[in-house]
């Protein structure tokens, strides 16, 4: 079988694109669980979280944003003012909400340090792609391999832990989350996600 790969030049001269649609910043433990009735009604998310960089060794950050896309909008919920809250602890540990994204077992297992859970339904796109002779593992390279556009990485590195998040933050993070699960919509129309 053929390897699919797309080289760093090749993802450079793809046109640029970012999630376009309606971003929910949640703030409260209150408006978490306000979101989380709308989540429970969806069958597919997709997930990602970011966390404040580190640039010293021994230097540690919990994870400052959880983000959770469904096909109409993303939840982007501040971690540490809503904390973990029962029902997103709910939709995590669901194996009936599909969840989706890149890396998922080091943020999984970051979420697990802020309260205890069990996480179930989630699907690692990496594995999947690897599975169907795919180079490029990182939700960049997926991005242009299979939806044919480069996505901005400028945010990654900047400060997610401040109260006062950006528009730039809140499209990147939204962005990420909102990939997942289209990444997902397209290899599974393919054929390429085995045993969900």
């Amino acid at each position: 079988m053929t390897t699919l790969h797309i080289t760093k030049d090749e993802i450079n001269r793809l046109p640029m694109k970012q999630y376009e649609g309606s971003i929910h910043l949640i703030r409260t433990p209150e408006e978490a669980e306000q979101a989380v009735a709308e989540l429970k009604q969806e069958t597919l998310l997709g997930f990602d979280t970011e966390t404040r960089p580190t640039f010293r060794v021994g230097e540690y950050y919990q994870p400052s944003l959880l983000q959770l896309a469904t096909g109409k909008e993303v939840f982007l919920f501040q971690l540490k003012l809503t904390g973990l809250t029962a029902g997103l602890r709910e939709v995590l540990s669901g194996s009936d909400i599909l969840k989706s994204g890149v890396s998922i077992k080091d943020d999984l297992s970051e979420l697990r340090k802020l309260a205890d859970f069990e996480p179930a339904g989630f699907i690692e796109l990496a594995t999947h792609a690897k599975k169907a002779h795919i180079k490029n593992l990182g939700l960049r390279g997926l991005a242009a391999l299979l939806l044919g556009f480069r996505i901005s990485k400028r945010e990654q590195v900047s400060n997610w832990a401040k109260n006062e998040l950006t528009e730039s933050q809140l499209r990147y993070a939204a962005t990420d989350a909102w990939l997942g699960r289209e990444i997902y919509l397209h290899m599974d129309g393919m054929g390429l996600i085995k045993n969900k």
